[in-house]
């Protein structure tokens, strides 16, 4: 037996019950599921959208949840084939496309894509944001116009997605949602306020849609990476000063990578992290503490 608003797992062939005592008398406080797909890998059979994939931390979320069993939507404004072709070569499912976050019209056209094409969605890695195309500078210099942009692709293209997605996840009563955040906001760092505000508000957003969602079975966590050696920052041949900055604050002294982030939104999409919502990890070498 199932109780109303507990984390329902359609995949579930295999079920046991842990029993905790509440007063005089035993009730059910939650059922873990064990799926036999899990042996084939961790995100078999299920879903996922993941934007800002066409290329750099983005492209290494799509292809780690890929050789982990999943079925991907490759999603970004730029030409996603490039990742899409790496998929399929790789024998997983897949498809590409073109996407501005910020638009609602793009993002419904997305989902629909998706869950006709495999028939439902289980995983939304909210990765589409602005960063590399940044250039640092002091808050006083920020235009406006910049301001409203980098809210919008960040903050807004976040919501316009996870709004997107609800609708098919409540009604299988099943979702994991992962937002990207920065490390950037828990050290304040200088020079890119209005970025450090978006991914605050991230958190923020995280935090409120866990309390939010936790009765409808969709969890909702935050993923903080540390500077990350993407194709985008390694073009920025300004950012030396910055990059060795960054790294000499970690505990682990060296460049971090995409791949680095993997194993943690693994764990955040897949069964091992069933009880767990509105949480943020980081990932940054030991630079920030939390």
């Amino acid at each position: 037996m199932y109780l109303p608003g507990f984390f329902q797992d359609p995949y579930v062939e295999d079920t046991f019950e842990v029993v905790w005592p509440f007063a005089s008398s035993g009730q059910l406080c939650r059922q873990v599921r064990r799926s036999k797909d899990m042996a084939m890998g961790l995100v078999s059979g299920r879903v996922a959208i993941v934007t800002g994939a066409a290329q750099g931390i983005g492209a290494s979320y799509a292809k780690a949840l890929a050789r982990e069993g999943a079925k991907l939507c490759v999603s970004d404004i730029a030409d996603c084939d490039d990742t899409v072709q790496q998929i399929r070569a790789g024998g997983a499912e897949a498809i590409g496309m073109r996407c501005d976050v910020t638009k609602s019209e793009d993002v419904s056209e997305l989902v629909s894509a998706t869950e006709r094409t495999f028939g439902q969605i289980d995983i939304l890695v909210n990765n589409a944001a602005m960063f590399g195309s940044l250039t640092l500078k002091p808050f006083e210099q920020i235009e406006a116009s910049e301001w409203d942009l980098v809210m919008s692709v960040n903050v807004r293209g976040s919501f316009e997605c996870i709004k997107g997605v609800l609708p098919v996840m409540k009604r299988r009563r099943y979702g994991k949602i992962v937002n990207i955040a920065s490390g950037t906001i828990f050290k304040g760092t200088p020079m890119m306020a209005h970025y450090v505000a978006s991914k605050g508000a991230i958190v923020a957003l995280t935090r409120a849609l866990a309390r939010e969602l936790g009765d409808t079975g969709i969890l909702c966590n935050c993923l903080a990476p540390g500077l990350t050696m993407s194709e985008s920052v390694r073009s920025k041949v300004n950012w030396s000063e910055f990059v060795s900055t960054n790294i000499a604050s970690r505990s682990l002294k060296r460049e971090m990578l995409p791949d680095d982030l993997v194993g943690a939104l693994l764990f955040l999409v897949g069964p091992q992290s069933d009880f767990m919502t509105g949480q943020t990890i980081v990932i940054d070498g030991g630079s920030v503490f939390h």
